[in-house]
């Protein structure tokens, strides 16, 4: 950009429940407008009065949007009636909202008063998830699905998810299945497709990272700390079963890929990484040095330590999770939603209906 050329500031709000890769396409998209994002996250006392409980509080939400290697900028506790003052306040040029219907319960549309200054600008909606589908999954758990496989981690709230699958429709149960299509150009549009220069020294972890949230990013983040090259390998979707059992993971293995590629901490990622880390691979990959959180692992009896190769080397290094958000984890999330079940299912049903209208109404619009 020239130094004459004015630089363009974008701004994007939102509450950004269960920060997923839908959302992080929304930021990839609004900052190849212009040359600024900055992003208002919404405080969950607004977001309760105008859409009812997000599932994370708002530190989560923060930290999580923070994590995006495409946000410039967060601004906690942004309203969720867009306030053109705020933006102004931001030196915003333009507004970037999803090309999907938003609403508030209780005053119409949030960003009326945007449109009517000429500052709204879209860019298309991701299908294939959202908030609503990825919560569905939890309140829908099919029985066969969490028992197919005996794992000696604490099964999650059985009787309670038995009960939630009675009487619900054939419609209904559609939402625990991912609707996303994996394309190699949705990959290439997330990867940076940066190699690690001779003298950079290449870490690598791996793990599931389901659910993608606050505590992965920050583990993330200290593990960058250890080189200059973060490799990330992401276990497949069997691999994680044995690992988190019952029904997780919740999501598949390339949504997982997708957001961890949409961390401004990681680098580079396998897909469908092995469980075993291996001499070949480390050589293969250059890798300096092998990291792992507190997290426990599930090894099959008989089998030998995931990490036996990276000790013997002396390359193999535990770190501890950051205490600020060491309590997060998949299992504790799902918990949430479980818990408040009745409140959850009622906001779901009113906005998969929406969903599901707005989609019908861009096939006929498209015809």
């Amino acid at each position: 950009m020239s130094e004459n050329k004015k630089s363009i500031r974008l701004w994007v709000d939102g509450v950004f429940d269960l920060c997923h890769w839908a959302h992080m396409n929304l930021f990839r998209q609004a900052r190849q407008l212009g040359d600024y994002l900055v992003v208002g996250v919404h405080s969950c006392e607004d977001i309760k009065k105008h859409k009812g409980p997000p599932v994370l509080n708002d530190e989560e939400r923060y930290e999580a949007v923070r994590g995006c290697k495409w946000v410039d900028e967060v601004v906690e506790g942004a309203p969720y009636i867009t306030d053109p003052e705020l933006v102004k306040k931001y030196n915003c040029d333009y507004v970037v909202h999803g090309s999907d219907a938003t609403f508030s319960i209780t005053e119409g549309d949030p960003y009326k008063k945007i449109k009517e200054l000429g500052w709204y600008r879209t860019v298309p909606r991701t299908n294939g998830v959202s908030t609503t589908e990825i919560i569905g999954r939890f309140l829908l758990m099919d029985l066969k699905h969490l028992n197919r496989e005996k794992n000696p981690i604490e099964n999650v709230g059985i009787k309670e998810i038995g009960k939630m699958t009675q009487g619900s429709t054939e419609k209904e149960q559609t939402t625990l299945v991912s609707h996303y299509l994996p394309t190699t150009r949705r990959i290439v549009q997330f990867s940076d497709g940066k190699e690690p220069k001779d003298e950079e020294k290449v870490v690598y972890v791996d793990g599931v990272f389901d659910l993608f949230h606050a505590g992965h990013i920050s583990f993330l983040k200290k593990a960058k700390e250890h080189g200059e090259y973060l490799l990330v390998g992401i276990h497949d979707d069997m691999v994680a079963n044995k690992q988190r059992g019952t029904n997780f993971p919740i999501m598949n293995l390339h949504e997982r890929v997708l957001c961890v590629l949409g961390c401004r901490y990681v680098d580079e990622v396998i897909i469908g990484a092995p469980f075993n880390v291996t001499k070949k691979m480390i050589e293969d990959m250059n890798i300096s040095k092998v990291l792992h959180g507190t997290t426990e692992l599930i090894i099959p009896k008989d089998a030998p330590n995931p990490y036996k190769v990276p000790k013997d080397l002396g390359i193999y290094e535990e770190i501890e999770s950051v205490e600020k958000f060491n309590y997060m984890s998949e299992r504790q999330i799902c918990m949430r939603v479980l818990e408040n079940r009745l409140t959850f299912d009622k906001r779901n049903k009113f906005r998969s209906d929406r969903e599901e209208n707005e989609t019908e109404n861009e096939k006929n619009e498209n015809n």
